[in-house]
């Protein structure tokens, strides 16, 4: 987020924190937007944020996010031991690098990786920079194709339904790579097949597909994808690949649909990149790519440094990063193994379809999904309500519940939805308690009869 330069004076009571209990160590208000001249005592700055901090909104009763608000606190002493370590500096701290290529080994297994090939892959900084850095390596690729060909390589272009997560949209514009955008229409939410490869031509450098749209939760047909543009790419001489965009399904299909075909088992799938922040089950901020074969990651992409001692492969879009959140989701791969993963999102899921079934019988709502891909669903309102989705939200928030509400993209603008992320630490309890509060908000609005639905929201994003 870009933030602006705020212009006041230190006269303005805008510019300055005046803690209540401030009068027992200092007696001075604190600047906010200038560093103060002289520093404060430990206990007090600590104080002075924490009571900012407490504006938050509670990240246990936030049904909007995707990221992980909970973990043992055994994860967590490992994450505060190693926060010092930084994840570039492989030489120095050689153990934290043998985990991450034990990381990357692990979900290259998880994901079928051929074994006749040779899988590579890295850890990143977040999903969207795994997803960046596998549009790159599909961009230099599909120009080394041209190049060899004697062909243009002036006009890229990748095909993604307009779902997509924003970070596809700022790979296509930082890297000048015309974005195709297949619409969606009427009740089909999210790319198809026959959708897809309208759009698709001898520039294409891959196609996106969405394991997991953060619009409803849905998964796209990954092998439908695979096997329609298996017979364009040989009926016009191309070799159009797939990236598969795995940051919420990459960590839950393998647990609880093993045998929808999604990954490497598909033979145009060339890379997967996944959230360890999501249902990884990782505090924030860490993300996975995995190439098929190291063949798919052109070699003059890595850089290869060494004035931090040794030969140090890198390919990233950053340099220095924390390397505790590698250490945490290798602690999860330890302590929770295959079924201890499975059994979570089991449960969540268990949570979602609980709650979205809930949601369906209060009467004023209409179910867009349910949850049963990964535990995320959307729902808007119907001819019942007197309300619409963004009233909802905002009373929600009334009793401290983040319940995002926002309209879906082009063609479907009209469309507005609330949305439901259930993960780990959202319990069937919670969701009753949500239902009931919800309930309390149907019978407010219903005792309001010229009550005006809200058309806007309140600022919530992907």
């Amino acid at each position: 987020m870009l933030h602006g330069k705020k212009n006041l004076s230190d006269t303005d009571p805008d510019s300055m924190l005046t803690p209540a209990y401030g009068s027992r160590s200092i007696s001075e208000p604190v600047p906010k937007y200038r560093m103060p001249e002289q520093g404060l005592p430990p206990k007090i700055a600590y104080d002075l944020v924490r009571d900012e901090l407490m504006l938050d909104g509670n990240s246990r009763l936030n049904l909007a996010t995707f990221v992980t608000t909970w973990m043992e606190d055994e994860a967590r002493q490992l994450m505060s031991e190693t926060f010092d370590k930084n994840m570039i500096d492989k030489d120095e701290y050689p153990q934290t690098a043998e985990i991450e290529l034990r990381c990357t080994n692990m979900l290259a297994k998880l994901w079928n990786a051929p074994q006749d090939e040779e899988a590579v892959g890295c850890s990143t900084i977040g999903s969207s920079e795994a997803s960046m850095l596998g549009g790159m390596a599909l961009k230099w690729n599909w120009r080394k194709r041209r190049e060899t060909q004697g062909k243009s390589a002036a006009k890229p272009n990748m095909v993604m339904g307009i779902n997509v997560q924003v970070c596809w949209e700022k790979f296509c514009r930082y890297w000048e790579i015309e974005p195709r955008f297949v619409p969606m229409e009427g009740d089909r939410f999210c790319l198809n097949a026959e959708e897809a490869l309208k759009l698709v031509d001898e520039n294409t450098i891959g196609v996106v597909v969405i394991m997991g749209s953060t619009f409803d939760g849905r998964y796209e047909n990954v092998k439908e994808v695979n096997d329609a543009l298996l017979e364009l790419n040989a009926q016009n001489g191309w070799d159009v690949p797939i990236h598969v965009d795995g940051a919420s399904g990459g960590f839950v299909a393998p647990f609880l649909q093993p045998d929808l075909e999604w990954d490497f088992r598909l033979p145009l799938v060339k890379s997967i990149n996944t959230s360890g922040h999501k249902f990884g089950l990782v505090y924030p901020g860490v993300g996975w790519i995995v190439w098929r074969d190291k063949a798919e990651l052109p070699e003059e992409l890595v850089f290869h440094c060494n004035y931090l001692g040794g030969d140090l492969p890198n390919f990233a879009l950053n340099f220095s990063r924390p390397g505790n959140q590698v250490v945490a989701q290798y602690y999860n791969f330890l302590r929770l193994g295959h079924e201890g993963y499975r059994s979570i999102h089991q449960a969540s899921q268990n949570v979602a379809l609980h709650l979205s079934s809930g949601i369906a019988e209060l009467g004023p709502f209409q179910l867009i999904s349910d949850g049963s891909s990964i535990p995320v669903f959307a729902f808007t309102t119907n001819e019942k309500a007197n309300f619409s989705v963004f009233d909802i939200s905002n009373k929600l928030r009334e009793r401290g519940w983040l319940v995002p509400a926002y309209t879906f993209p082009k063609n479907r603008e009209d469309l507005a939805v609330l949305r439901c992320v259930c993960k780990e630490g959202f319990t069937r309890d919670m969701a009753d308690m949500l239902l009931l509060d919800m309930q309390h908000a149907i019978d407010f609005f219903a005792s309001q009869p010229n009550h005006r639905p809200e058309t806007k929201g309140s600022g919530f994003h992907h």
